[in-house]
């Protein structure tokens, strides 16, 4: 918003794509199931068909409420024909606004129970395993949602998937509030007001999920309740998948093309492992696998960033840059809270659980990785060259009376000095002396004695201090990284990396 406030019209954060999980946890539970039949009164041997005459009423209440409604039915043969371009069609042809739009149905895989016969014992026993069922998708306009859908696997233990967007959601709150926008795909190009649409975005944060997941339920699974007069066990809500975008929005398509080729290479180029994990706000990459992908599609180029199952993305939708954190993995993140095992209890950190429960603190962290993430970008694209920026840096200056030498950007040492000064996680952390001293380990010579070492690293920090690349953060030992090392480092890292064609055409 700084860099480029004359060309940016607002920016927006929120949930873009969510995947929710309806569970039914007890019956993943062998003991459960086996109460669950004696419960029915169902012999072992007579289970296979019990299984097929539940699925065979869950898939007839669907024919009922499709019927009521008058919408159709549809069977999918194979993964040729995609559901959402099937849904579209169906809604544009039959003018669908409100209510069930159609009924899809398609053999996909599940875990699920079977009864298997044990040659040792001669007897029966149930165990979940892979297979394959029908699975049952309901896709509506929900009065508060907006377009979305529910998945029913018809098979035990009926796990459910809901999925909507946070974008289409947005859109019906700023149609209620009489807000003006203009919206292209899920993404919005313009809005009238973003500060009242960022509060729109917040109050989503508040949703009592139970009060609006449990009646599509209700409506659209009632051999739930069925089941429930046998086994009193209700769905438990998870987040299967979390997609948070952030998105810049900028006067037009062109704007945005005039920078938008540099921070694609940027974010190839200079992005490595740290970078990527300090905008997740992970200090240590442990176990991590950082990979990163550049992709075209017809919308324009993909940059993707995956950390094990969780992914950072830059795109671009049309006159829109989007930063977006898709998170599959919460327990690499944290939470305060208390132990489940003790609600009362004393707070403290704890793994981040997939519970809609922690969808607050999920999106504060997504949210928080994608501002990270833009403000690294946002040291790109300036209009000085590359002489002009590093020009102050590379002359000596007198400070306080005291003279420091010139930097030597594209020398070994310092050029492994911007390179650390670069790092995501002391952007978000703050610098230390023993943090320059590990960056540096392999620079200096190794015959240093402490003394010597902690020497070079205390005149080092005033040096950088002196050519305003470090502030010190008052009553800590922590260094703040300032703009100013963001831009340099990445004009310096990003010509070292060039090559001279490269960099001719560039000038040219």
């Amino acid at each position: 918003m700084e860099r480029h406030s004359e060309k940016v019209t607002g920016v927006i954060s929120g949930w873009d794509r969510l995947r929710l999980q309806g569970t039914l946890r007890a019956f993943y539970m062998q003991e459960i199931m086996e109460m669950y039949l004696w419960r029915a009164q169902v012999l072992w041997k007579d289970f296979k068909g019990h299984v097929k005459e539940v699925s065979e009423h869950i898939r007839e209440s669907a024919n009922e409420v499709a019927a009521q409604a008058g919408r159709p039915v549809r069977y999918l043969n194979g993964g040729e024909v995609r559901k959402e371009a099937l849904i579209e069609q169906i809604r544009q042809r039959d003018q669908i606004d409100q209510g069930l739009i159609a009924v899809l149905s398609a053999v996909e895989p599940c875990r699920t129970w079977q009864a298997r016969g044990e040659r040792q014992t001669q007897r029966l026993h149930l165990e979940l395993h892979w297979s394959k069922c029908i699975h049952l998708y309901f896709y509506l306009i929900h009065p508060v949602f907006g377009l979305m859908h529910l998945r029913v696997q018809t098979w035990f233990p009926f796990l459910l998937h809901v999925c909507l967007n946070g974008r289409e959601w947005l859109s019906r709150q700023l149609t209620e509030a009489g807000v003006g926008y203009t919206r292209a795909d899920n993404c919005f190009t313009c809005l009238e007001d973003p500060l009242r649409a960022q509060t729109l975005l917040d109050a989503q944060l508040r949703t009592r999920w139970d009060q609006q997941l449990n009646p599509l339920v209700a409506q659209y699974h009632p051999t739930h309740y069925h089941l429930q007069q046998i086994m009193p066990v209700d769905y438990y809500w998870t987040v299967a998948e979390s997609e948070h975008a952030t998105d810049v929005m900028f006067k037009d398509r062109a704007s945005l093309e005039a920078i938008y080729p540099a921070l694609v290479h940027h974010s190839v180029m200079s992005f490595g492992a740290e970078q990527v994990l300090g905008f997740l706000g992970r200090k240590q990459p442990g176990k991590a696998e950082v990979k990163t992908d550049r992709r075209r599609r017809e919308a324009g180029v993909r940059v993707k960033h995956w950390v094990n199952k969780n992914s950072l993305k830059l795109y671009d939708k049309g006159s829109v840059l989007r930063s977006e954190v898709t998170i599959n993995e919460p327990d690499e993140f944290k939470v305060y809270r208390q132990s489940e095992s003790d609600p009362k209890g004393p707070k403290s950190w704890r793994v981040l659980r997939r519970s809609v429960a922690d969808l607050p603190r999920r999106a504060e962290v997504s949210r928080a990785a994608n501002e990270r993430h833009l403000e690294a970008l946002a040291t790109v694209h300036h209009d000085q060259t590359l002489a002009q920026t590093l020009a102050p840096i590379c002359r000596p200056i007198t400070r306080h009376r005291q003279r420091y030498r010139a930097l030597r950007p594209f020398g070994e040492e310092d050029q492994t000095v911007l390179r650390t000064l670069n790092c995501a996680q002391f952007s978000l952390h703050g610098l230390r002396h023993r943090d320059l001293r590990e960056a540096l380990a392999q620079v200096w010579p190794a015959n240093l004695t402490e003394k010597q070492i902690s020497g070079r690293i205390s005149r080092l920090l005033r040096l950088l201090r002196a050519h305003g690349l470090l502030a010190k953060i008052p009553r800590t030992q922590r260094y703040r990284i300032t703009p100013k090392a963001h831009e340099v480092a990445t004009a310096v890292l990003a010509a070292a990396q060039a090559s001279t064609p490269q960099l001719t055409r560039l000038a040219a």
